[in-house]
């Protein structure tokens, strides 16, 4: 009679081989389960931190070797086609059932079933398919994601045109699986098939490019949803462009970058697109560069958001013709090109009058030589593109010039209009102050490197003057 590992609650059926291989010189009490033995179940708590991590790992053994077990009969239970006797259309559908498991993972294990049992043929039973596969999972020693990895390599091996030693790919497979998590026995995997069967890797490929897409669609709440599945190569180039635009912030006073990874991949993604738009090689439409349009009354946009906040209308992005806050104008207004244009009725255009860049190249030029890529305290020149920020707004009768103007991150750059830090110049270099909200006292800390050429002027102290001969003038 098969033997029942009952423990916390889990019930799984072993064979007697099984069941001794996998009590090894572990946690006793686990131990002891395994093997068929009654014990009482103890709390978690009562376990020394030696019991807990040999626990875990015995368990985790066991539940594996059952696995094993479970694949035998489900391999017998096909054989017998005992799914036709339980009504089922198919042995996928009627484990699935049995089961409650997904489409996918039945028949996976049927796959997988069939890969690692002996067959029996007029000559006797004969080894399977996947004799090493076999023995590691009887032991406990791989998981069922680490065979079907194994399992998928073979087929897709076995339908090449070219003779391969399966025996030895499975063998090595196998070997490794035993030190890698699926993910990267995965990896190994697709590397063997890319050199034993490169033709059809290479069909592959060309059946990937093919499958290419990217699809973008606004949602009812006005963000933009974009899917996408994309060939090896463009991934590729994808994940090297955003790793970087997309890496943690510094920390800042101890503190970590609060942003999750789909913030930052977001953050970074934003980044690359102000890249390209900023690029030379962008194809023109009309003569002009691909560019953001926003519209908005001039008279809106003026208004002090403080004082009006709720008394001028919103903007328009004329990408996508959604609305976007007065404030968030002012924000991209700092450093964008200006097309007035006047309207009549029905808000058709009278007259465009002629486009004005509020920050040229050589006053970023200059912003940059003297900010850095960002000016705000703390920041550790983060990627992407830096953005020219008025500290009077040139909507306000702010000036364009270097002493108008600070070089900002577009974190930062948000960050100074939604809490409204104050930017004042002194001495020639920025200095900003806290709202109360984040320094009660509005502390004024130096920005870009106002800091590193304070610590010049400091140390230039500490250099020793020249001595002046005595007697000389």
């Amino acid at each position: 009679m098969t033997p029942l590992l009952h423990t916390s609650g889990l019930a799984l059926g072993l064979s007697a081989d099984a069941a001794a291989s996998s009590a090894g010189a572990v946690a006793p009490a686990v131990s002891a389960a395994v093997a068929g033995g009654s014990m009482e179940v103890r709390s978690a708590e009562s376990y020394s931190d030696a019991e807990l991590v040999d626990g875990i790992a015995e368990i985790e053994q066991a539940i594996r070797a059952a696995r094993m077990e479970q694949l035998r009969l489900i391999a017998e239970a096909e054989r017998r086609r005992l799914f036709v006797e339980q009504g089922a259309r198919s042995m996928s559908v009627w484990l699935q059932s049995l089961l409650n498991v997904d489409s996918h993972d039945a028949k996976t294990r049927i796959r997988v079933a069939g890969d690692v049992q002996e067959a029996d043929s007029e000559g006797g039973p004969q080894l399977p398919d996947l004799p090493a596969t076999a023995a590691a999972l009887a032991e406990g020693a791989i998981g069922l994601e680490h065979a079907k990895v194994i399992s998928k390599c073979k087929q897709n091996l076995l339908e090449s045109s070219r003779d391969h030693d399966l025996a030895k790919v499975e063998a090595i497979l196998a070997g490794h699986a035993t030190r890698m998590c699926p993910r990267d026995l995965a990896k190994l995997a697709d590397r063997i098939r890319y050199l034993l069967d490169q033709d059809g890797a290479h069909r592959d490929e060309v059946a990937q490019h093919e499958a290419r897409e990217l699809h973008y669609a606004t949602a009812r709440d006005g963000m933009l949803v974009i899917k996408a599945r994309l060939d090896r190569e463009t991934g590729a180039k994808f994940v090297e462009a955003i790793r970087p635009l997309s890496a943690p912030r510094p920390e800042v006073d101890g503190e970590k970058d609060p942003r999750t990874a789909g913030q930052r991949n977001a953050d970074g993604f934003a980044a690359m697109v102000d890249i390209v738009l900023d690029s030379d090689q962008m194809p023109r439409t009309g003569g002009q560069r691909p560019h953001l349009n926003v519209t908005i009354d001039f008279d809106d946009l003026k208004r002090t958001l403080l004082k009006a906040a709720d008394e001028g209308m919103p903007g328009t992005l004329g990408a996508t013709e959604q609305s976007i806050t007065a404030e968030n104008i002012r924000r991209i207004a700092c450093d964008c090109e200006v097309l007035p244009t006047v309207l009549g009725g029905e808000s058709l255009p009278l007259d465009v009058g002629m486009s004005q860049r509020t920050a040229p190249t050589h006053i970023r030029a200059a912003l940059l030589h003297r900010d850095g890529a960002c000016a705000f305290p703390g920041c550790d020149r983060p990627p992407g593109t830096p953005q020219a920020h008025h500290i009077v707004h040139w909507v306000d009768g702010g000036p364009t010039e270097i002493n108008n103007m600070v070089m900002t991150c577009a974190h930062h750059h948000r960050v100074i209009h939604n809490q409204h830090w104050k930017i004042e110049m002194q001495d020639g270099r920025p200095v900003f102050i806290p709202p109360t909200s984040v320094d009660r006292s509005r502390t004024p800390r130096p920005g870009g490197k106002a800091l590193p050429a304070a610590y010049r002027d400091n140390l230039r102290d500490l250099i020793p003057k020249p001595r002046v001969p005595e007697g000389a003038p």
